[in-house]
């Protein structure tokens, strides 16, 4: 089988992050970048179920700025076989519509069996491109994976729910999200980043796919959360049953 492995350039999760003055997003100048945590995993994933005889080829793509070739070559360094970079002029456009959209055309290309990316990128938490990719396919899908095993042509999914653990079976081909708890990314070796320098590398333009690239969202503001309160000492029932009450708590 031959799986794509889906990936996002954002700000490194040990990074502190800033807002920008015009409160119009995230300042990224000058700071650390990285592949999405989620994403890595998923990444992971794929390459062991490849050296368990699952997939025969692990593709990965991206859709983004020119400059996220850099997490591309990591992948292949991880040991992805082949990269593609879609390349955009302006993020603001990386919306998970239009994300989901291209990766269906790209499925039409290539003909992929099985698609897996990470639950939800870090920059803003999503949650939505999985799905809406599963759609359009018309695949089944299975989020929020923390154990995967292949067998009897499909995939049995453990997966993180609110009220704990479901175990579910999805027939390829399939869409599947990945979850903190599924595995640790490998180290990656010098020889390996060596090795990835000759790995195919496609750079092509969302222009190709003809899809719509007029936003559908638009950012109002961003801002830092409001800081958090400091907690209060009551010396008896009555004191904090009064202080909810004029709070209006228990109204």
């Amino acid at each position: 089988m031959k799986t794509l492995v889906c990936v996002k350039r954002v700000v490194d999760y040990n990074v502190k992050i800033q807002v920008k003055a015009d409160q119009s997003g995230v300042d990224v100048d000058n700071v650390k970048m990285s592949i999405n945590p989620f994403d890595e995993i998923a990444l992971e994933e794929a390459i062991s179920q490849r050296e368990k005889g699952v997939f025969k080829e692990v593709v990965v793509v991206t859709v983004g700025l020119s400059i996220a070739e850099d997490v591309l070559r990591k992948a292949l360094a991880m040991g992805a076989d082949k990269a593609i970079l879609i390349q955009v002029d302006d993020l603001e456009l990386l919306e998970p519509l239009l994300v989901a959209k291209i990766l269906a055309k790209l499925q039409e290309e290539e003909g992929f069996d099985c698609v897996i990316m990470g639950k939800q990128a870090i920059d803003d938490d999503c949650n939505q491109t999985g799905q809406m990719l599963s759609g359009l396919l018309q695949w089944s899908q299975a989020t929020f994976a923390s154990k995967i095993e292949y067998g009897h042509g499909g995939f049995t999914v453990t997966r993180e729910v609110d009220g704990g653990l479901e175990t579910i079976f999805v027939k390829t081909p399939c869409v599947i999200t990945t979850d903190l708890r599924l595995n640790t990314p490998r180290y990656i070796a010098l020889p390996n980043i060596l090795r990835a320098k000759t790995k195919p590398l496609i750079i092509r333009n969302v222009t190709d796919y003809g899809v719509d690239l007029v936003p559908k969202l638009e950012t109002l503001k961003v801002e830092n959360p409001p800081v958090r309160q400091p907690g209060k000492k009551y010396h008896d029932v009555q004191s904090f049953i009064k202080a909810l009450d004029d709070d209006g708590v228990l109204r």
